[in-house]
């Protein structure tokens, strides 16, 4: 019997890398279904969270629905948080993920991304009579950062750095709100959002560490897939519609050529 279970398996491993036999592709599967599950992090005000009748809104949600539009078919938010973003896609539970997804070395391993469609500059943030006007004046200070993020790999990259890891990005804005820390590293938009709740006392931008293209998450072996959304980010760029999404929330407008 076990023999017989061996033989299936491994019936079912080769039938896979077989032509024609292998399973219909994520874009089939969307298509036939008339409905794209997108993975959002609704907890990352601009890029998603819920407004004040409790609806999903941020630039992401706006893009995935310029998406689903292009896709011809239903948009289904599949709610995350950043470190699940990944986990969410490779297990199936969304076929795209679109929730400020930085192209790095170390997930180009694990997943593709579609052509780059934005920008996030990753700042160092303090008040405005804090003196930060080199790296070497962050030694010995402690910086906020979400735990796993691009943000968290940048901070750990200064020397002399302790990094306060937390787990998304609310908990981020009320460590820095609250007094626990006064750096923060991350992007501009979660930058707005800390001073939004500490108008009388609000951090600035002292440092551009990096700006970081990032691109919709999918899954590896995904072509047809990835050409569709492909093709979609070119359309998008090319109508100005993305651009005005990003200016929309972020203030400024995307680079003219936006460099993976």
């Amino acid at each position: 019997m076990k023999r017989r279970n061996l033989l299936l398996s491994a019936g079912l491993i080769a039938a896979t890398m077989i032509p024609g036999l292998a399973a219909a592709d994520t874009l089939d599967d969307i298509r036939a279904r008339g409905v794209v599950r997108v993975a959002i992090d609704l907890g990352s005000s601009p890029w998603g969270s819920m407004d004040a009748s409790m609806q999903p809104t941020g630039a992401e949600v706006e893009s995935a629905r310029l998406l689903a539009k292009h896709l011809g078919v239903e948009l289904e938010i599949v709610e995350t948080t950043d470190p699940n973003r990944i986990p969410f896609l490779l297990t199936g539970k969304a076929d795209l993920v679109m929730a400020a997804l930085a192209m790095t070395p170390e997930r180009r391993e694990v997943i593709d991304y579609s052509q780059a469609y934005a920008v996030i500059p990753i700042l160092v943030a303090a008040t405005e009579s804090t003196k930060v006007e080199t790296l070497d004046d962050l030694n010995g200070k402690s910086v906020a950062v979400v735990r796993g993020s691009t943000n968290d790999a940048e901070a750990s990259k200064i020397p002399g750095v302790t990094v306060m890891r937390y787990d998304d990005n609310p908990t981020v804005i009320t460590s820095v709100v609250s007094g626990q820390n006064d750096y923060f590293v991350g992007p501009t938009g979660i930058l707005n959002a800390i001073n939004e709740r500490r108008p009388q006392d609000p951090l600035v931008s002292k440092i551009v560490l990096k700006e970081l293209p990032y691109g919709v998450g999918i899954r590896k072996g995904e072509p047809a897939l990835k050409a569709a959304v492909d093709e979609w980010v070119q359309a998008d760029l090319a109508s100005g519609e993305l651009n005005t999404i990003f200016k929309h929330y972020f203030g400024f407008d995307l680079p003219a050529v936006i460099e993976e």
